[in-house]
């Protein structure tokens, strides 16, 4: 049982018990506290409170935290789409609904359940058990490549190449509405939404500098466009909510677009197309590109005779 007291202060007072400790525990889901709540765990000044509860700054809270149950990862016989392969990395083409490492949630059907009963041992093992092999990763619903690392000095020289933003990741998006410029930059930073823990937003007090550059591709009936991003800096959700923030959401994201899916889409428009980096071991760049998924495609053809 790991034990915490907190001893609350004025930016605590009169807020919801249940919020302010989402907010200060940031690595804990609403379900999780919630359970905390539901056993009693949560006290303040010695006496159990609901999640209801309204915080006062004089107020000590104690709060008793179970031992994590272990969860133990298992290879799947998943089929994943192989784009390259050598002693060092693999590319791998994701699909759209599949997570990238085990999560709460999601701990089986996941792409490392797939790559450790492909690759068994032959992974790199910087980031433990639960991501071997995964140097960074798109999200569930975006689609597209993502370099696997085989061994240790492989993912440190790609980690590297992430950290001083130098490797090349080019996404495609359908957006809503018609982007007049043929090109533009979102240099905005992006941290946690203060209000839902759940999403990400522009962030100017706490944010991490994010950069999005992206070039119109094709305007379609004036109602969507279809663009090239180029990261510059790899924040969670970054072209999501960059391309939100100038009112031009993209199509199927619900996380970050209030508008009717009326194409009845599984999560955002958005995939990985293009990935280029200098090999761990040739020393030279090399680059990789993946089509668009044959939704997307269709979706494309759709808008496109409306």
């Amino acid at each position: 049982m790991e034990y915490y007291n907190i001893e609350a202060d004025e930016n605590w007072e009169n807020k919801r018990i249940d919020k302010a400790l989402t907010d200060y525990f940031d690595d804990y889901s609403r379900s999780f506290l919630k359970n905390l709540f539901e056993k009693q765990f949560v006290k303040v000044n010695g006496i159990p409170v609901k999640p209801s509860y309204k915080v006062s700054s004089s107020d000590v809270i104690d709060i008793s935290i179970p031992e994590p149950v272990q969860v133990e990862i298992l290879p799947e016989d998943i089929p994943i789409d192989i784009v390259y392969e050598d002693e060092d990395i693999i590319i791998i083409n994701k699909p759209k609904g599949m997570v990238v490492h085990p999560a709460p949630g999601h701990y089986t059907g996941t792409l490392v359940n797939a790559l450790m009963h492909h690759f068994q041992n032959n992974l790199s093992t910087i980031n433990g058990e639960f991501r071997p092999g995964i140097v960074h990763r798109i999200d569930m619903d975006t689609t597209g490549l993502l370099v696997i690392c085989k061994n240790d000095n492989a993912h440190q020289c790609i980690s590297s190449q992430l950290s001083v933003h130098s490797i090349t990741r080019k996404y495609y998006a359908l957006c809503y509405d018609n982007i007049v410029d043929d090109e533009g930059t979102v240099d905005a930073p992006i941290g946690r939404n203060p209000n839902d823990r759940k999403k990400m937003a522009i962030n100017y007090k706490n944010g991490r500098s994010a950069v999005t550059h992206y070039k119109v591709l094709e305007r379609i009936n004036n109602k969507y466009t279809l663009i090239e991003c180029r990261l510059e800096t790899g924040r969670t959700h970054q072209i999501r909510v960059h391309m939100a923030s100038i009112n031009h959401p993209i199509l199927g994201d619900e996380l970050y677009c209030s508008r009717k899916n009326e194409f009845h889409l599984q999560g955002q428009t958005l995939h990985a197309g293009v990935l280029g980096f200098i090999h761990p071991t040739t020393n030279e760049y090399i680059e990789f590109t993946a089509d668009l998924p044959e939704y997307f495609k269709n979706l494309l053809k759709k808008l496109r005779q409306l």
